[in-house]
């Protein structure tokens, strides 16, 4: 009978622990919604999320998402993958691989894609800069040739300011094959410390579905 009423809570707090946990990703994940680095033409290229600032992000039923490419004289293509999250909401690559996709060098814009999913996922989106650093004449290019990635954790569960996001991805979406001023999409995505005056005034809306 003690035993009983002993494990009787355990088991209670053990229920309650996927619900409790979930949550915590969101204040406890490391990502990084803007890529690259400081130096070197392709690996300090803008490469950005259209998630929260935080990084971690619930498409909700669209399963929409963005990514943004900055400006550049020679763009380069882009790995974009996307992992199963362990229990800390980080992974590597022990993690199952749902999918991996390469996207075609494009110039600075906007590109929308859809991803099912079906649990925590880890969302990573990197630049190959290995072609451009082998053909390079500078002997410091070395240092260039790869760069942090931007990550991203992609959850099932709402909150409000993903339901608010959500609707913005929604009507960008209203332009694909089109273009949206940089202002909008700075102010929208709160970009404005990205997306500078550099940037081309209108960007294009590539749509991979």
């Amino acid at each position: 009978m003690h035993l009983a009423h002993l494990l009787l809570p355990l088991a209670l707090l053990l229920e309650a622990w996927p619900a409790v946990a979930q949550p915590n990703l969101r204040t406890t994940f490391p990502g990084r919604r803007v890529g690259g680095g400081t130096r070197g033409e392709c690996t300090a290229r803008v490469l950005a999320h259209l998630v929260p600032g935080t990084s971690v992000f619930a498409p909700g039923p669209a399963a929409l998402v963005g990514l943004l490419e900055g400006p550049t004289a020679n763009p380069r293509p882009i790995t974009i993958s996307f992992r199963q999250a362990n229990a800390a909401g980080s992974s590597d690559s022990a993690q199952a691989l749902q999918l991996r996709r390469e996207l075609p060098a494009s110039t600075a814009g906007v590109t929308l894609l859809k991803v099912p999913l079906k649990g925590p996922t880890v969302w990573e989106s990197v630049y190959r800069c290995e072609e451009a650093s082998a053909a390079s004449t500078d002997p410091l290019n070395f240092v260039t040739s790869a760069a942090p990635p931007a990550v991203t954790l992609l959850l099932l569960d709402s909150t409000p300011a993903d339901t608010a996001l959500q609707a913005r991805l929604a009507q960008l979406k209203t332009a694909c094959g089109a273009t949206v001023t940089r202002q909008q999409l700075a102010s929208s995505f709160d970009l404005t410390d990205v997306i500078t005056a550099d940037w081309p005034e209108q960007l294009p809306v590539r749509c991979l579905f």
